[in-house]
């Protein structure tokens, strides 16, 4: 062996509020997963979709890399099992000694409030010299959690933390003399093209809690809608949870879980409600950066890869110091992969309002809905019947209520070129980065009406607005009369319009000269100030950085993407 080199992009500090209590046993077996270099990745706003079997060819890691990689940490007494050339992974595992000989990382165990004892580390890693450049990132050796729902924390009571029987979980700051919104005066509102997305997948992300099927059954009766076919999938030995299941654990990990259970349900939900024929694949992975990767690498690697839209409802400020670069990038990487497919990645913009969470004074945008390679999903609430930005007072999530949405512009990501808008970000000297949203939907008052724990159970935020643009999706792409062909929707929108999109838009009163424009209604009012940053990004005519083009006119939007 020819000594270590730095791993670029590896540097992660200690977590802000974690301290080391101990060292681990030599002994102990770590699985990881370790990313390779390949040829760059198509823009896919250039390129019409692209198989699993070209994009593997053409862009994948090829089979010397592989072997190299593999010979080389083979020799150093790890094991590596699968290896993709499609997802550029190699799945690799070794004792906690044999892991510290390859990449020098110093792990111990790590306490914090959060999520209790966990594996991390500090600093950077070291890689054998032989695989310099080969080796982009190594993952699975941290723990912490960079997954955070976006939607806010429900409150658990009752013996063991669990919710009581008679509890309606109602989100805090809701005008309770409001009811919330059923699938099918969602759709009126949004003027959903007509059609139930049969023939259709739509993938859900998820990084946490547990599926509960009584409560979709419950759902579909109440809203007189079929049942669609769910499959849950466990990614990277992760379980799948039931009710039962989480009501066994330890308290700290019930109540968790239970929160965490909330987020599922409610995308399951929406999807089933809003496109009911669509097949649903309900995806759980850990919250770490692995999960991550290991998550995108089954969506893309899904045969056929079919779905049409991926919902992604967790995140985190990009710049939070608990991202590694190499995990940015890696990540990105894999929604450019997913968007090559065909995939519309849809992510939530955060429900924190211009900090996302963040208190350095700076504003901030969330991860990954700041990707170029997604369609960042921000939320409003109805003024009447008119949508206007989201924004409960403290303009963030608090423990007596509040939320509003996320959006901005990246301090990480340059603004893509099909995205020809004019925004200047709220941090002085900023590049021009991604801006978020493109879109928006529902997101606060008057909420959803969902069920949870067999029970009515309102909620929203823009991890509820995700799903809807998901399904949304699924309903264009299984349209009976004009059916769109599916493609990374988010370059689109900022396409010009044919005249013929536009004069079918104004005849149904749309209007507006790009296709975002035309298949979306304008939101003007509103603003999402967080009281921790002081100032926001202000919704107005044409695209902004709270509400993007606006909320969706189905038919309008289907109409532009098929003239």
């Amino acid at each position: 062996m020819a000594g270590h080199v730095p791993l670029p992009g590896s540097e992660r500090p200690r977590q802000r509020d974690a301290e080391r209590i101990a060292e681990l046993s030599p002994d102990e077996r770590v699985e990881l997963t370790v990313t390779l270099r390949g040829p760059p990745l198509p823009e896919p706003a250039a390129t019409e979709p692209l198989t699993g079997e070209a994009l593997a060819r053409e862009h994948g890691a090829d089979p010397e890399t592989i072997a190299e990689v593999t010979r080389v940490l083979e020799a150093l007494g790890l094991s590596v099992g699968q290896a993709s050339a499609l997802t550029r992974s190699l799945k690799v595992s070794g004792t906690v000694a044999q892991i510290e000989a390859a990449f020098q990382p110093g792990l111990a165990r790590y306490r914090n409030a959060e999520q209790g004892e966990f594996r991390g580390r500090e600093g950077g890693l070291q890689i054998p010299a032989e695989l310099d450049g080969l080796i982009t990132g190594v993952f699975g050796l941290d723990e912490r959690r960079v997954a955070r729902r976006r939607h806010r924390v429900i409150p658990t009571h009752g013996a063991g933390g669990l919710l009581p029987p008679d509890a309606a979980i109602l989100p805090q700051g809701a005008a309770v003399s409001a009811r919330p919104l059923s699938p099918a005066q969602l759709a009126a509102h949004y003027n959903f093209p007509p059609g139930d997305g049969a023939g259709r997948t739509v993938a859900i992300a998820e990084f946490g809690g547990g599926y509960f099927a009584a409560d979709l059954s419950a759902f579909c009766a109440k809203q007189g809608t079929a049942v669609p076919t769910v499959t849950p999938i466990g990614v990277h030995g992760t379980p799948v949870l039931t009710l039962a299941q989480i009501e066994q654990l330890p308290q700290q990990q019930r109540t968790q879980q239970l929160e965490d259970s909330v987020e599922v349900n409610m995308d399951v939900q929406i999807l089933a409600g809003l496109a009911p024929g669509s097949d649903l694949l309900v995806y759980f992975s850990s919250f770490d950066e692995q999960g991550w990767v290991e998550l995108l690498n089954e969506v893309i690697a899904s045969t056929p890869a079919c779905a049409v839209s991926l919902s992604v409802s967790w995140g985190l400020a990009e710049d939070d110091p608990d991202w590694s670069q190499g995990a940015l990038q890696a990540i990105d990487e894999r929604l450019q992969a997913a968007a090559a497919l065909g995939i519309t990645v849809c992510a939530a913009a955060g429900d924190d309002g211009s900090a996302d969470q963040e208190s350095d004074g700076r504003a901030h945008v969330d991860f990954p809905a700041s990707s170029p390679h997604v369609l960042a999903v921000g939320g409003t609430m109805l003024d009447g019947q008119t949508d206007v930005t989201w924004w409960q007072s403290p303009g963030e999530r608090t423990s007596s209520g509040g939320g509003a949405t996320g959006g901005g512009v990246s301090v990480v990501f340059p603004r893509p070129s099909w995205q020809d808008v004019s925004v200047t970000s709220l941090n002085p000297g900023s590049i021009d980065g991604r801006v978020t949203p493109d879109i928006a939907a529902l997101a606060g008052p008057p909420f959803y009406d969902l069920i949870f724990m067999g029970q009515d159970a309102a909620n929203g935020g823009t991890s509820a607005a995700t799903p809807t643009w998901a399904a949304l999706i699924a309903l264009m792409a299984g349209n009976v009369e004009r059916p769109w062909k599916p493609g990374f929707l988010a370059p689109m929108l900022y396409a010009t319009a044919t005249a013929t999109a536009t004069a079918t838009a104004t005849a149904i009163g749309a209007g507006g000269r790009s296709v975002g424009a035309v298949g979306c209604v304008d939101v003007t009012s509103g603003d999402n100030t967080s009281s921790t940053l002081g100032r926001g990004y202000q919704a107005g005519p044409g695209f902004d950085a709270v509400s993007g083009w606006g909320v969706p006119n189905g038919v309008a939007l289907l109409a532009a993407l098929t003239a």
